[in-house]
């Protein structure tokens, strides 16, 4: 018994979690409270924000079969399982252990050497961060006193990325002369994870970009739904989710640490802070993350479907070591 209770450690870990996260926000506000937002929201508003945000895992999947288009070839519904694999465990998992699943699953799926998995991934993550700055970035342009320069500065920031990309054998020369032990390793592995040519790079830049628009643009929209003012708020409050989810202290299924981040970058970006505004601030953070579990839920649940009707009698991937 004892030796089954610590092999499922993780999963029991985060079911009591979300057990007392659930009982928390009873005790707080009632969760007929909270879910009374979606009820001002309507259903219609709902279903289309769902859309957009399963919209943006299929991004995702365009990104790694571009990314790894000889692996990949012909097998993209198998690819968008294992990447809404990927992206529900890196959710319901603590301390970003569903991160470690992306390059076992493209091993076991697709024959991806674990090396080249683990550094494309790197990489694709910090292209994620960039975009996700730039996204919750138009808040701030919308807000500021001077917007033709913040814009100016916005867009050079945007396209930052691909002015670097054509110095990248130089700088990471320098870099990595610069650096050692773990550092140096590290930046052999964005080395690696790179692509050779700059219209690839600059395909994974542009569907980086969108996906990471759209998700903010989403969240941002729900959270004004919700109440949240003034704009730049709306964009601070969405960046302050996503970042938190990045963060190795992300809690399983983002329980408690997902809206604090919403909460924290809502404050940053302009939010009152009264009483008031800070309890409709923490109940629209409650339900911008409800929508983002569910999304996930649903994009599993379509890539666990979609196989199965288009003939693809494939089994679901699992993480294997």
């Amino acid at each position: 018994m004892g030796h089954l209770l610590w092999r499922n450690r993780i999963t029991l870990l985060t079911v009591a979690v979300i057990a007392l996260y659930a009982a928390f926000i009873e005790w707080i506000w009632g969760w007929s409270s909270i879910l009374a937002g979606w009820q001002a929201v309507g259903l219609p508003i709902i279903l289309l924000a769902l859309a957009l945000l399963v919209g943006t895992y299929v991004i995702r999947t365009h990104r790694m079969h571009d990314y790894f288009p000889r692996e990949t070839s012909g097998r993209f519904l198998r690819l968008f399982r294992v990447t809404q694999v990927h992206n529900l465990l890196n959710i319901m998992l603590p301390f970003r252990a569903g991160e470690t699943s992306f390059p076992l699953l493209m091993r076991s799926e697709f024959g991806v050497p674990l090396a080249h998995g683990t550094a494309a991934l790197l990489v694709l993550r910090l292209l994620d961060l960039h975009a996700l700055l730039a996204a919750a970035g138009l808040g701030l342009v919308a807000g500021a006193s001077r917007p033709y320069l913040a814009g100016v500065l916005w867009a050079l920031f945007l396209l930052l990325p691909l002015l670097l990309f054509p110095f990248k054998r130089p700088l990471m020369r320098a870099v990595k002369a610069r650096v050692s032990g773990k550092l140096a390793r590290i930046a052999q592995e964005v080395d690696d994870g790179l692509p050779a040519d700059l219209s690839a790079f600059i395909r994974a830049w542009l569907l980086t970009v969108l996906n990471w628009g759209v998700k903010v643009l989403v969240l941002a929209w729900v959270l004004g739904l919700m109440g949240v003012l003034p704009v730049s708020a709306m964009f601070g409050g969405a960046l302050g989710g996503e970042l938190s989810s990045v963060l190795p202290v992300h809690a399983p299924a983002g329980v408690g640490t997902y809206p604090a981040g919403i909460t924290a970058g809502a404050a940053a970006f302009g939010a009152g802070r009264d009483a008031a505004t800070l309890d409709i601030l923490a109940k629209a953070s409650i339900n911008a993350h409800l929508l983002i579990v569910v999304s996930a839920l649903v994009g599993t649940g379509l890539s666990l479907i979609l196989p199965r009707r288009s003939g693809d009698r494939g089994v679901p991937p699992s993480v294997t070591s």
